[in-house]
């Protein structure tokens, strides 16, 4: 999985962030790339046989892609677990974060294959959760939400909106190899994922607005 977060503008949210320039969207602007520094950031250091297991790619395929991520700076060896037969890799970063609006212009194609990349991160997550949920402890069970509102709201109401829900979700706690070790009993890994989505080229008529009482309930969109 992929903790890849999008923003229109501002600074980012994590001291530990990769902030993508041009090199770096290009490197990032493949479906593989985007799931092993995912994976990496999820479970720690791993080699290329293991993670290439995981993604159901060959382990060359997965050395190739982790290579052209190290030499952007997104993972790099650790070699105090490395040796002559293996070796292993970590991430650098705890999340990444595309903030600039002119580079997103200049490199349309990357920024779209990147984008791309991370939507089908998200929905495999969703998938994997999904065939997960007849088997999940009732209490996580209980908790598990997935749902959308149509709001109508103008540029600046959407940007104030992302800001709230950033603010809320950074009140808790990040989840990281090192963090699950200090974490209380109990805690697991939980994903949040929010989309923003304008859809500019619908006109609701009167007769198409919801009533209050379709607001909280979840829509296929």
């Amino acid at each position: 999985m992929t903790d890849a977060t999008k923003r229109p503008e501002g600074p980012p949210t994590d001291t530990n962030s990769a902030v993508l320039d041009a090199k770096g969207l290009r490197a990032m602007a493949h479906p593989v790339r985007v799931r092993l520094v995912g994976l990496l950031r999820k479970h720690g250091p791993s080699t290329a046989t293991r993670l290439a297991e995981r993604l159901g790619v060959n382990s060359g395929t997965a050395s190739y892609h982790l290579r052209q991520l190290g030499a952007a700076g997104f993972v790099e060896e650790d070699a105090e677990r490395g040796n002559a037969r293996e070796r292993w890799w970590r991430s650098v970063h705890h999340m990444t974060e595309l903030n600039d609006r002119e580079l997103a212009e200049r490199e349309p194609e990357a920024t779209l294959a990147y984008l791309q990349s991370v939507a089908a991160a998200y929905t495999l997550r969703v998938q994997q959760t999904l065939n997960e949920l007849e088997t999940m402890p009732p209490a996580w069970r209980d908790n598990f939400d997935l749902s959308d509102w149509a709001l109508r709201l103008t540029p600046d109401e959407a940007a104030t909106l992302h800001e709230e829900l950033r603010s809320v979700i950074a009140r808790y706690r990040r989840d990281t190899p090192e963090a699950a070790l200090n974490a209380p009993e109990g805690a697991e890994r939980v994903g949040v994922v929010t989309h923003l989505l304008p859809e500019l080229d619908t006109t609701a008529t009167p007769d198409e607005c919801p009533g209050p009482e379709a607001v909280s309930a979840p829509e296929t969109s």
